[in-house]
């Protein structure tokens, strides 16, 4: 079924805006024109990646140059991912603006009290990562660097809170590398942040990222962070507990390697670095609607 037949059949109603909030399937459907509706596409990442590099791909991004032209307006999580998509479509000429996701501050904190479900051994380095289970977020990459790290007797645990395709590949790979006792896929989590909160350090080591909404949760629970170079540096600036690693296999070894051996516990980890503006945000979402 075309675009248009799936938008006449499941657009019922009238509206004054309609709002593609994801990348793919739904911004083309939402592209059908409408002239008595304003159309607004949300980018939450690195559309330049998004879709890797083969024919199909390309065919992907010749179709979303035109798609993307039919809306009055473009909102991006990043400057990063405004730029690249400036890079990309230098040609498309409508209204673009950068707002970031809204995150109640306070429920984080909340949240971060309960009970976690797996407890870490607190003698030893415990790193957390919050992420789908996909090519884009690199776990593969990760497994690799954790079993060279555990090889040249770096003792460290990580742990994985997320679902996602390539869910069985990886456990595959743990099984095969025989790091099962070290590193754990938890699957998805209700509640992730007494994990984020008990962590020694939070990571995104991802190959390429939209903005990273997590880092500004782990900011908020005052957690040294490391990330690779992405478009989620955006969300560390200022901030001091940050640490970016170059985007390569032996830069990010290295990278832990120095951080595991050189840390010391904080046992008084109870204050927030972060404060996050939600009023600014919610007046801009308003502005556009």
């Amino acid at each position: 079924m075309g675009k248009s037949k799936i938008y006449k059949k499941e657009i019922k109603g009238k509206y004054d805006t309609e709002i593609a909030f994801l990348e793919g399937p739904i911004t083309r459907i939402f592209s059908v024109k409408n002239n008595d509706v304003k159309k607004i596409a949300w980018i939450h990442n690195d559309i330049s990646q998004v879709f890797g590099n083969n024919i199909k791909a390309k065919v992907k991004k010749m179709i979303d140059k035109k798609i993307y032209s039919k809306y009055q307006e473009l909102i991006f999580v990043s400057k990063d991912n405004l730029d690249k998509f400036n890079k990309m479509y230098p040609s498309i000429n409508v209204e673009k603006k950068v707002i970031h996701n809204y995150i109640d501050k306070e429920e984080v904190l909340r949240k971060a009290k309960e009970k976690q479900e797996v407890e870490f051994d607190r003698n030893e380095f415990n790193l957390v990562t919050v992420t789908r289970l996909v090519e884009q977020k690199g776990i593969d990459r990760l497994i690799n660097i954790h079993k060279k790290l555990v090889e040249n007797g770096i003792k460290h645990n990580i742990f994985v809170i997320g679902d996602g395709l390539e869910k069985e590949k990886l456990k595959n790979m743990i099984k095969e590398k025989q790091i099962e006792s070290t590193f754990f896929l938890l699957g998805k989590q209700t509640n992730p942040y007494p994990y984020i909160k008990n962590a020694d350090y939070f990571c995104l080591l991802s190959r390429f990222e939209g903005y990273g909404m997590v880092i500004e949760e782990a900011k908020i629970l005052n957690k040294d962070i490391v990330i690779t170079n992405t478009a989620a540096r955006e969300a560390v600036e200022g901030y001091e507990k940050a640490i970016i690693l170059n985007n390569n296999e032996e830069d990010i070894y290295l990278g832990l390697k120095e951080i595991i051996q050189n840390y010391v516990k904080d046992t008084e980890n109870t204050t927030t670095q972060s404060i996050y503006d939600n009023e600014e945000i919610v007046k801009q979402v308003k502005e556009i609607l």
